[in-house]
């Protein structure tokens, strides 16, 4: 959808809000599927999480704040790791990353899949082994793949011609060996519950399939020898629901990597299907559970193996939305409570689109709930909106609120771990959230909050 620069995300849906926005039995009742695990609203009234009270990071670190809940998400890491069995699990850091996240990483057997050099640096810093880094980008730079090459990252993802060209360079001159994956644009375009298998290979990733682009790359990364062809990579989408894209995407890919064997005489020993596994931001998202994910992706990938007569090879997928997504929430303090001439009510919270660009940018629907206190007040429909001198600048379209929501307030917006941090920027010149993680009853900075003078500091007159 093309948004007016104004603000089609300010278009009025009407006093009830979205059809399947339903008015609440409880203002006060939390979704568990939209809260990290040990989210919960105490005797009190207000939220807990991991044993610590909202009041207290408030007081602590200010607000907002990115709340990171450590103990959920170990346990998202865990639950992948063991649904894919044999399979790599490739945690997508563009989703977030931070040496305490990598630390994590490491500790729960985890692999790593970077972007830029930046991501890159943050991995190594995190004592993440290159060898479990993947290195993604379609526009890798000489020094980025520089710095992979010498790291020894243990695998990078080739997305052009100009980048086998620059890698094999890089290679020859370093007289090193790097492992490669070649990226395929399989013709299958991935929208959350459904899927469209064209011919939609109009972007800026990988080699195209259809038009032979794909087995040009394979061809002259083994005529020249000097690059390690690992396998081949794919990427459908975001935020997909279940295993019918993949299942089209393996298909294809899986007929290439016969071809090959057919034409070279070998058998490419791994295989990557990506991420973009879902979640739920509001209550009408049903992400799959990841057995059931994995248990999907590996049965498409034997049978389509045994239908080839091929040996089934090393399996690699990439979470990073699914795994970090529900771990964090976003605590802002209300700052003002506007109604608008009995159209709407208006929520202004201390942040905004700085700190989640992807209301504004993507029409993305998310949650909210006052977490400072319970209310027995009923609930009122409300647009929670940021501080920002811009009208597009909403961050929760529409939700159910008590009454009485007030200035002073502190107001909780879960599933905001991934992309959310990653993609904040310092519009208004406004410093970008801390995040706090928090585990057994502590609280920690692992991303401290930007200052006006660490912004001052670019600035050189």
């Amino acid at each position: 959808m093309r948004a007016h620069e104004a603000g089609a995300l300010h278009a009025d849906l009407g006093s009830n809000g979205p059809s399947w926005l339903r008015t609440p039995a409880d203002v006060n009742a939390l979704v568990p599927i939209l809260w990290p695990s040990t989210v919960r609203r105490a005797q009190h009234g207000a939220l807990e999480v991991g044993g610590v009270d909202v009041h207290a990071i408030a007081r602590d670190h200010g607000t907002p704040a990115y709340v990171f809940d450590e103990e959920d998400f170990r346990r998202r890491c865990r639950t992948f790791k063991a649904a894919f069995g044999g399979a790599e699990v490739y945690y997508a850091g563009k989703a977030f990353i931070a040496t305490a996240v990598v630390k994590i990483l490491v500790e729960e057997g985890l692999s790593l899949d970077v972007c830029t050099g930046g991501e890159l640096a943050v991995a190594i810093r995190g004592g993440m082994p290159p060898q479990r880094i993947g290195l993604h980008g379609n526009n890798k730079s000489a020094e980025e793949l520089t710095a992979a090459v010498e790291h020894g990252v243990g695998r990078i993802i080739v997305d052009s011609f100009d980048e086998i060209e620059r890698l094999t360079r890089i290679a020859r001159e370093t007289g090193k060996r790097p492992s490669v994956m070649v990226r395929v644009t399989v013709g299958v375009e991935a929208h959350t519950h459904e899927f469209i298998a064209t011919a939609h290979e109009d972007q800026k990733f990988g080699f195209s399939l259809s038009g032979g682009a794909a087995a040009e790359a394979v061809q002259r990364i083994l005529a020249d020898g000097v690059l390690d062809l690992r396998g081949l990579h794919s990427h459908i989408g975001s935020q997909i629901f279940d295993a019918a894209g993949f299942e089209v995407a393996a298909r294809r890919l899986l007929k290439l990597h016969a071809e090959i064997a057919e034409r070279h005489g070998r058998e490419l020993p791994e295989l990557d299907l990506g991420g973009g596994f879902g979640i739920a931001y509001t209550t009408q998202d049903e992400p799959a559970d990841p057995q059931e994910l994995a248990g999907d992706l590996l049965r498409i990938v034997k049978q389509e193996c045994a239908a080839l007569h091929l040996s089934v090879p090393h399996l690699s997928v990439e979470p990073g939305r699914a795994i970090v997504g529900p771990s964090m929430f976003t605590l802002y303090e209300v700052g003002t409570v506007k109604d608008v001439d009995g159209i709407r009510t208006y929520v202004s919270v201390d942040g905004g689109m700085s700190d989640n660009i992807r209301t504004a940018l993507y029409d993305a629907a998310y949650s909210a709930t006052v977490a400072g206190r319970a209310s027995s007040e009923p609930p009122i429909l409300a647009r929670v909106v940021g501080k920002h001198c811009e009208s597009g600048d909403i961050v929760v379209k529409d939700e159910f609120l008590p009454a009485d929501v007030k200035a002073g307030d502190l107001l909780a917006v879960p599933g905001t771990g991934a992309y959310c941090r990653s993609m904040a920027s310092n519009y208004n010149h406004v410093p970008r959230p801390p995040v706090v993680a928090v585990a057994d009853g502590a609280s920690r900075v692992i991303v401290r909050r930007e200052t006006v003078d660490d912004l001052l500091r670019l600035d050189v007159g």
